[in-house]
């Protein structure tokens, strides 16, 4: 299980924002992937939050030089229906025995959500030792991450929830902080826009946040 947990390492270090997509038309799928791509975003988080979310997925796998994710994973079917779909990660806002062993069993790399330092010691003792903090805002904020980081220096964190381009850096500051993830990169009213060259620009701006 160590393997998956580096792999899940590799793919936070891509760049230092995962958006956070839900997306409710499939048609922009392609256009907001590749305006995410071409502005430094390249591992990209599909919420399957919409019943468009599976065919988002297959319409995104194929676009070269990005890692297309599943998020809110929360049951085996879920899993198995985002593998199947092409997903190459999994995110989930918490985690299940249920849940790790349907990751395990498909070989699918996964973040799994912790909030509490006990959360985060028994994902570490399976075999995880890259996390999602979430809901990062909700749980304390970077206080508490720097606390839970502080007693367990072996994990690295992915914050999640509440993460806005105003608070991002002071997360970054935070020791073991690998990358942050958001939704503002790609704001629902922008999709159903189209405005495929505004979402390329605040990609671009997000990939300084960490610089």
């Amino acid at each position: 299980m160590q393997f998956k947990s580096s792999r899940m390492h590799e793919i936070c270090a891509l760049a230092p924002v995962i958006p956070a997509l839900v997306v409710e038309d499939v048609r922009h799928a392609r256009p907001l992937a590749e305006a995410l791509v071409a502005g430094g975003l390249v591992a990209i988080e599909v919420t399957l939050r919409t019943p468009a979310a599976l065919d988002v997925i297959r319409a995104m796998v194929d676009i070269p030089g990005c890692s297309i994710g599943a998020g809110t994973l929360v049951t085996p079917r879920d899993v198995q229906s985002a593998k199947a779909a092409g997903a190459v990660f999994g995110v989930s806002p918490g985690a299940t025995d249920q849940l790790i062993a349907a990751c395990e069993a498909e070989q699918l790399p996964l973040l799994p959500g912790a909030s509490t330092t006990s959360e985060a010691m028994t994902l570490l003792e399976k075999g995880y030792d890259t996390l999602k903090f979430f809901p990062a805002e909700a749980s304390g904020g970077v206080a508490a991450l720097r606390s839970i980081s502080a007693a367990l220096p072996r994990i690295s964190f992915c914050p999640s929830g509440g993460i806005t381009p105003a608070n991002a850096r002071e997360y970054f500051s935070a020791a073991r902080v690998v990358c942050v993830g958001g939704n503002w990169v790609a704001p629902a009213d922008t999709i159903k826009a189209e405005h495929w060259t505004e979402i390329e620009a605040l990609a671009r701006e997000a990939v300084k946040l960490n610089s």
